[in-house]
């Protein structure tokens, strides 16, 4: 069997004698060794923590067949013993007959692994949201193990006991207390116990973690802007632990549809028309709790198409006025949703028919220019007027010569005279 020797302090030397402490676990084998510097041909012995002989240079006194000579010179007495146990423990002397005589001392520490960890959690199943406890226990160590919790990849802190039982044996129990949620389901949480005398011994459970549906409404089809006449599907899609046994479809406010079809989580609607319009709501539950969806339905026209106008009949200018209801979208799912609105299209577009908006700008460009028709006609016909006041008084006078000299606005006048423009 291999050796496991671990020097646990630095060396003890006596003058020209040196040795080594040594740590083994129980059952394998140490080895002590005795060394001499400048060795004068002086007697090398090894004794016992009762001071009794094991090796007198090369011959062995003692009748425990474990201990074995491994090499004999004058500089060294190298002995190993097998099978080590908790008895052997403890402090033996490498001496060295000069005068007057020398000694060094090697303490033999024996290491006691514990057994395989044992976790273990309060329950089961928890649901999210609560605290849950879990314990491990490593048994029968020397010394005393130490305790490491991982959850996933991410190191806790639990809270650690340790209890001394007989022979200098020790017990380590650690309580880990943690609040969960959905995410944690299914990972691993690990024990991890470190000890001198083993490596990588550790115990894992995995986390069930029960949480309420999560719900999210989905447009199967039309894939577009839903219009009158044509058919719709909304799937429910529900996630939950456990799984969610229970979907139900209403709509708020009013009743679904009388040939609306129910099939699983799917609502199927024929023949879309206006009176469909409102607020469609798919429940999902379970053992933990209930969980919901909204999806608001806005049923448009159905496609037309409006032909470019190419002869007036009429002068009389035109306003034509569409109005489209405001879009708004929300298609996060939560516990209480904003709803889906089928007014923004989730991705359909917005814009409406060409052919209208072509029509709508036609009969806008034929009555401005009807306008500006009338309006020059009009002022063709309104002329300006001029009115003048040179004879006024004239049409009294007896003769040419008086209604000269009778008129207002005579030659003596002419440079008051005044025009009007109407």
């Amino acid at each position: 069997m291999m050796s496991v020797c671990l020097c646990l302090c630095p060396a003890v030397q006596s003058q020209n004698l040196v040795t080594d402490n040594v740590a083994v676990v129980e059952g394998e084998v140490a080895v002590i060794s005795c060394r001499v510097k400048n060795n004068d041909d002086s007697v090398i012995q090894l004794l016992n923590p009762n001071r009794q002989t094991i090796y007198f240079r090369d011959v062995r006194p003692l009748k425990d067949a474990r201990f074995q000579l491994v090499n004999f010179s004058d500089n060294e007495l190298r002995v190993s013993l097998s099978n080590v146990t908790l008895s052997d423990e403890g402090r033996y002397v490498c001496q060295l007959y000069t005068d007057p005589p020398q000694e060094a001392y090697a303490d033999i520490t024996v290491l006691i692994p514990p057994g395989n960890p044992i976790i273990e959690s309060r329950e089961g199943q928890v649901i999210e949201g609560n605290e849950t406890e879990m314990t491990c226990t490593a048994m029968g160590s020397k010394p005393a193990a130490t305790i490491r919790w991982m959850k996933g990849d991410k190191e806790l802190q639990g809270k650690s006991k340790v209890e001394e039982m007989y022979d200098t044996m020790f017990t380590v129990t650690s309580q880990l207390t943690f609040t969960v949620t959905k995410e944690d389901d299914g990972v691993p949480v690990v024990c991890i116990v470190d000890h001198p005398a083993v490596k990588d011994v550790q115990a894992q459970t995995y986390l069930v973690v029960h949480y309420k549906p999560e719900v999210k409404i989905v447009v199967e089809f039309p894939d577009g802007l839903p219009r009158e006449g044509q058919n719709m599907e909304l799937s429910c899609q529900a996630k939950g632990k456990p799984h969610p046994q229970q979907i139900n479809w209403v709509k708020v406010d009013d009743d679904l549809p009388s040939h609306a079809l129910i099939t699983g989580p799917d609502l199927y609607i024929e023949n879309l028309n206006k009176t469909y319009n409102g607020t469609y709501r798919c429940f999902a539950a379970n053992s933990v709790g209930e969980s919901y969806d909204d999806y608001i339905l806005y049923v448009y026209d159905a496609p037309t198409t409006t032909p470019i106008p190419t002869t007036a009949t009429t002068t009389t200018p035109t306003t034509t006025t569409i109005s489209l209801p405001e879009a708004t979208a929300d298609t996060t799912p939560s516990t209480e949703p904003a709803a889906h609105d089928s007014r923004a299209g989730e991705g359909a577009p917005r814009a409406v028919d060409h052919a209208v908006i072509g029509g709508v700008v036609a009969v806008v460009v034929f009555a401005m220019l009807c306008l500006l028709i009338i309006l020059g006609r009009y002022f063709a016909r309104h002329k300006g007027t001029y009115f003048t006041h040179e004879a006024k008084g004239a049409d009294d006078a007896a003769d040419a010569d008086t209604a000269i000299i009778n008129a207002e606005g005579g030659h003596n006048n002419s440079d008051e005279k005044k025009e009007y423009y109407i």
